[in-house]
């Protein structure tokens, strides 16, 4: 069971996500909560995810992400924004959130991409700007200039770049793949030194914005070949 904490400073919000994710096999949410409560209520409950407003009156989702993250096993966190251009997004994935989600998320999306953080992946909302793509901290400024980053990676290490975008855990990769998890790790290891980023979250942007996620390069492999 996948146990769930919601933030936020809505009680409507807090009930609707209750209501769907209660409703999914494998999840329940055990606890509800607003900003001033929300770092005692994690604690207590020890959840494996933790949905968390972004931007709360009394406390604000990042002051609560910092306590958190200092928790002994914290839980893996969504940031749940009604902006896909919120300027508080890259704060939080730098903190350690796991992605983040617009809260007008499809209903029927909501369970998958909660078993998506509890596996140990990562989650985007899909309306992610170029605004955001394009403050990622490293970037080269321009899409030649990640697109010569990705093209630091081996070929498998880019399969495996496309999979951490895809919202996949080492152990999923690995199975979709055919590897170990532990040589999924050391993939893992070496795409986010290649890249010159320090998450998941960073390398699967980067990988959107080089193109290599909707094939605009990566899917031509002559195009591919006349940048090296």
């Amino acid at each position: 069971m996948i146990r769930v904490v919601v933030v936020d400073d809505e009680a409507l919000v807090r009930s609707g996500f209750e209501l769907i994710l209660n409703a999914a096999d494998g999840i329940e949410v055990v606890a509800t909560a607003e900003g001033a409560q929300a770092a005692d209520v994690i604690r207590r409950e020890q959840p494996d995810v933790a949905l968390l407003d972004i931007r709360m009156p009394d406390v604000d989702g990042l002051t609560v992400l910092r306590r958190i993250q200092e928790l002994p096993a914290p839980p893996q966190v969504a940031m749940l924004t009604t902006f896909d251009t919120d300027e508080y997004i890259l704060t939080a994935l730098r903190l350690g959130a796991s992605g983040f989600l617009l809260k007008d998320t499809e209903p029927e999306h909501l369970a998958q991409l909660v078993r998506t953080l509890a596996a140990g992946g990562v989650v985007m909302s899909p309306k992610a700007s170029r605004a955001l793509l394009r403050s990622l901290p490293g970037a080269g400024g321009t899409q030649d200039a990640d697109v010569a980053r990705v093209d630091l990676l081996s070929d498998r290490e880019r399969d495996v770049l496309v999979l951490i975008a895809e919202g996949l855990s080492n152990a999923d990769i690995g199975t979709r793949i055919h590897l170990s998890a532990g040589t999924v790790k050391d993939h893992v290891s070496s795409i986010l030194t290649k890249l010159r980023v320090s998450s998941r979250v960073q390398a699967a942007l980067l990988a959107e914005r080089a193109g290599l996620l909707n094939g605009s390069d990566y899917g031509d492999p002559t195009a591919r070949n006349s940048r090296r």
